[in-house]
């Protein structure tokens, strides 16, 4: 019996978890295809929904546009992010030099800054190399937040592989170069898609620095365009299509995660345990 009441109280905690997690995207998809005086009535579902939402959201501006530059960003940066990173990881986590341990707890407290304290010294950067409005802008600002987590995270997990491959391809006379892209990188699978991802989303949901440093709206990504979404007033915002639009961008980052799902949790427990 105490182990029927365990399983049940298991089973309703997941439920709750379940519901907790999931209704804020279910209530956003039923919002989304609202139309009219229905916004303001709860209902499971609407009636006949109003998929014309979605399409007016490409039709009313280059939304199209702005979710290929979030995705030219946050790609970049990923990419970016991990070959500086994976480098870094094996210089802090493999060879032993004095101040080591002070440069790691530096590019820890680099990322704990709040980017309202960069923002002024980052926006004359991008100014002074002709960036304003331009991508490449954001690929750079991007960096400061996503190059600390990545280096913190990879160095961690390269200090768990073993020492006898790397001595072993040293004997057979490889550089470290070699040994970083041909040893350690094969094995390095689910920790560089687990910093990647993260580090994707990062990118991908960014909005100060993409609302300070881009101006147009083709260069615009879409957390921007979906804030300059606006009406007349608070009550006449089209909400419908504020949903619809947060639905289409957030419905990748699902598809990603499901896909890579298993690397994630291979990559989160890596080094937890120690054979």
């Amino acid at each position: 019996m105490n182990g029927a009441w365990r399983r049940w109280v298991f089973y309703a905690l997941l439920i709750i978890l379940f519901i907790y997690t999931v209704f804020p995207f279910y209530w956003a998809i039923n919002t989304s295809l609202m139309s009219g005086s229905e916004l303001f009535e709860a209902r499971p579902w609407p009636p006949d929904p109003a998929w014309s939402n979605y399409v007016s959201i490409f039709r009313e501006q280059p939304f199209g546009r702005q979710i290929l530059n979030s995705v030219f960003v946050a790609v970049s940066v990923v990419l970016l992010a991990l070959s500086l990173s994976v480098l870094a990881a094996y210089a802090l986590g493999r060879i032993q030099f004095r101040g080591r341990r002070l440069l790691l707890f530096t590019i820890l407290g680099v990322s704990m800054f709040p980017q309202i304290a960069v923002l002024s010294g980052m926006f004359e950067l991008v100014r002074s190399l002709g960036l304003y409005n331009n991508l490449l802008s954001l690929v750079l600002s991007y960096m400061i937040f996503t190059v600390p987590f990545t280096v913190w995270v990879l160095t961690t997990f390269m200090r768990e592989l073993p020492k006898e491959l790397e001595e072993a391809a040293f004997v057979d006379g490889a550089s470290p170069f070699v040994i970083v892209t041909q040893v350690f990188l094969p094995l390095m699978g689910p920790a560089l898609v687990t910093t990647g991802l993260l580090a994707f989303i990062a990118a991908w949901n960014e909005f100060l620095f993409a609302l300070t440093f881009t101006l147009s709206s083709e260069q615009r990504t879409v957390p921007v365009a979906i804030a300059l979404i606006s009406g007349a007033s608070a009550f006449e915002l089209p909400w419908a299509n504020i949903m619809a639009a947060s639905v289409v961008v957030t419905v990748p980052l699902i598809v990603l995660v499901l896909i890579f799902q298993r690397r994630i949790v291979s990559g989160l427990t890596a080094g937890a345990v120690k054979g």
